[in-house]
């Protein structure tokens, strides 16, 4: 079953600071949304809404569907401000998008397989670099998340960038930009012993000049 995200929202005629405190005393959340070749339209949001939709991580990678009164406008989570330490969002831009014009979003990557990797099995610890990815694509290609099976990483190995399997019409930006581009997404290294023989020699050391220098002392007073 299909996932579809839907958010109601009311227009919004008071703009500035002092009225987007107001809206979130009131459990409200500003919003804008622009793009389409249409005038950005100032939007308010239901906090308890936001943050129920928010606790879905396909919330943001997913074609949303935005109603104004009897008007629905498919968007995407472009910006989101929160709170920096109080369970507020503060502001979110939503971009309109058009069936015809490719879009530019960071998607999540998944990893699977890690149980079965022989360099997990063996002792090996999995290092992820990247989490997430930016790519371009038409709205209907768009990918909830990518894919990446690492059942397969022997200590040493990696995947980078380019091993990642996309969807048809789907372009991984960084790739895109050419040479030196193709990032390490994930990989799998030896754990790092710590020696420890030198901590323990030096107490070891210590004692014996200890022991040195009694016998020398012992020596210097019976001459």
């Amino acid at each position: 079953m299909a996932i579809s995200f839907e958010l109601n929202a009311e227009p919004r005629s008071d703009t500035g600071k002092g009225a987007s405190r107001r809206l979130r005393h009131a459990g409200k959340v500003p919003a804008i949304m622009y793009g389409g070749g249409k005038d950005p339209e100032s939007l308010t949001l239901s906090l308890n809404e936001v943050i129920r939709n928010l606790e879905n991580e396909a919330f943001y990678s997913h074609i949303l569907n935005v109603k104004v009164g009897s008007a629905k406008t498919r968007a995407v989570l472009r910006d989101l401000q929160r709170h920096p330490s109080r369970p507020i969002i503060m502001h979110m831009d939503l971009l309109r998008v058009s069936e015809s014009e490719k879009i530019k979003m960071n998607v999540p990557l998944h990893f699977t397989g890690e149980d079965l990797a022989p360099g997990v099995k063996a002792g090996g610890l999995v290092s992820h670099e990247l989490v997430e990815v930016e790519i371009e694509c038409l709205p209907r290609d768009l990918p909830e998340y990518i894919d990446i099976d690492i059942s397969a990483l022997e200590i040493g190995d990696s995947l980078h960038l380019s091993d990642l399997v996309v969807p048809e019409g789907v372009t991984v930006l960084e790739l895109a930009r050419g040479e030196g581009h193709d990032l390490s997404v994930v990989s799998v290294h030896a754990r790092r012993v710590i020696v420890e023989e030198e901590e323990e020699a030096a107490p070891e050391a210590a004692a014996e000049t200890g022991e040195e220098a009694k016998e020398s002392g012992e020596g210097e007073s019976g001459d």
